[in-house]
């Protein structure tokens, strides 16, 4: 990878990076901690745990990438914000371009009706 995919995505190079999760859940509406973990499991099969979480958490409010929303004295709901988008984004594309040339080097076909629908062999 380029310096210039890194500086970009500063640092969401990974699919399975804890910040490029946290950003996709929050990316489908505002979550709290133990909410994003369940959805995470369930989207990407990647179990975090409580300081994997909420460092991540932490690091990417420090960055502004997500923010504290309202919610209840228990609960602390975050949502992902204009910059958490921009730098989602990037990541995505950068992972998509790779997956795209892994793909095509190893003779595979991305499914292309949705998403989440795998690779077809």
């Amino acid at each position: 990878m380029t310096q210039s995919r890194k500086a970009r995505g500063k640092g969401l190079n990974r699919a399975n990076e804890p910040s490029v999760l946290i950003l996709s859940s929050l990316a489908g509406g505002e979550k709290h901690g133990y909410a994003l973990a369940q959805d995470i499991e369930e989207f990407a099969g990647v179990t975090l745990g409580p300081g994997t979480l909420y460092g991540a958490i932490t690091r990417l409010e420090e960055r502004g990438l997500i923010q504290a929303a309202a919610g209840d004295d228990r609960r602390r709901p975050y949502r992902i914000s204009a910059a958490g988008r921009q730098a989602l984004s990037v990541a995505v594309r950068d992972m998509r371009t790779i997956a795209d040339e892994g793909a095509a080097r190893l003779g595979l076909a991305l499914a292309s009706p949705h998403p989440r629908s795998g690779w077809i062999s």
